[in-house]
């Protein structure tokens, strides 16, 4: 899938107030500081789209982006560790998980974890959350450029190993990425058109 058009579309905090048109929606999400604005930048080709920022907890609402007039990427808050308020935390908690189990466009989520850190509880309790709701979602491993192939592969082991010791039977598709040298937009971009191809024959 190549992408032509990115277009911002709108920003809130109420699962209600999301876009009406029956398209498929592609939700992105993580923990604060994960990379993933980088990422959504890269896979759009627009280094403007979403905002980056140094600073842990930059996105604090759902944002849609309407891709190639097709499809819905979704910017979501990030989970866990932010530089805001206690109660604005628990804001982003509430409205997430409203979105993740009230929109009915959501065809799959797409879970931000940094390569270079072991197994974070924070992730594993939103993954299982996702799991035991019924929410289709890929992991997506982010700055894969940051580690040698070897340290890498260890590390994906180590999260595979983890996962299957818990409620897992198997690892989650799942996709290695850096918004630096674009590794995995290819894979992640099929994917998704594979995705939309599908919904399209079931209509």
């Amino acid at each position: 899938m190549k992408i032509k058009s990115a277009d911002f579309v709108i920003s809130n905090t109420e699962v209600a107030k999301c876009p009406k048109e029956q398209l498929s929606e592609y939700a992105f999400i993580g923990r604060s500081n994960v990379g993933k604005s980088s990422l959504i930048n890269m896979i759009t080709n627009n280094n403007k789209l979403a905002k980056t920022s140094g600073k842990p907890g930059k996105t604090q609402l759902i944002n849609h982006f309407k891709i190639n007039n097709n499809w819905f990427l979704v910017d979501l808050p990030g989970y866990g560790y932010a530089q805001v308020s206690k109660s604005k935390r628990q804001t982003f908690q509430n409205f997430i998980k409203d979105y993740f189990l009230q929109r009915e466009q959501l065809i799959c989520s797409f879970v931000l974890i940094d390569c270079r850190h072991e197994p974070q509880k924070v992730d594993l309790e939103f993954m299982q959350f996702l799991g035991e709701s019924g929410i289709p979602f890929c992991i997506v491993f982010t700055k894969s450029d940051k580690l040698k192939l070897s340290q890498l592969n260890r590390n994906i082991e180590v999260y595979t190993k983890k996962m299957t010791q818990t409620i897992w039977e198997e690892m989650p598709p799942y996709f290695i990425t850096s918004a630096t040298d674009k590794r995995g937009k290819e894979k992640l971009l099929n994917f998704i058109d594979d995705l939309n191809t599908k919904v399209a024959e079931n209509f």
